[in-house]
């Protein structure tokens, strides 16, 4: 059974029901995959140097959110994303349109968010 909870992401869905937290964070997983999770995972699938760098990115997303046996649940994932999210918003980075990118050299918050839909497939919750 996967980690669905967690209290490190309180913050971000504190203030709803625990199936109110989950379906908002599945929400927000199924959204970063529909955007770069499915063109991105597509392509590492045909490239073993991304994909050995989404799988870094993976270790380290799990690192931060403490690695909890069953993987991290939806909520600290979505969490996490949103953070990565903001911070990105705040910095005005701008990812290309997907079709335009080049695979083989993709910045780092691209792959962080890719692994993060690589964690949330792994989960379950996509």
């Amino acid at each position: 059974m996967s980690n669905d909870t967690s209290t490190s992401a309180a913050g971000t869905y504190g203030d709803y029901s625990e199936a109110t937290r989950r379906s908002i964070a599945r929400s927000t997983l199924n959204g970063l995959m529909t955007w770069l999770g499915e063109p991105g995972l597509a392509a590492a699938r045909e490239s073993a140097g991304l994909q050995a760098m989404i799988d870094q990115h993976a270790a380290s997303v799990r690192d931060a959110l403490g690695d909890p046996e069953s993987g991290p649940g939806a909520v600290p994932l979505a969490g996490y994303a949103t953070g990565v999210r903001d911070a990105l918003i705040e910095a005005e980075w701008q990812l290309p349109p997907t079709t335009e990118l080049d695979w083989s050299s993709l910045e780092w918050p691209a792959l962080r968010l890719i692994a993060i839909c690589s964690l949330a497939r792994a989960g379950g919750f996509v």
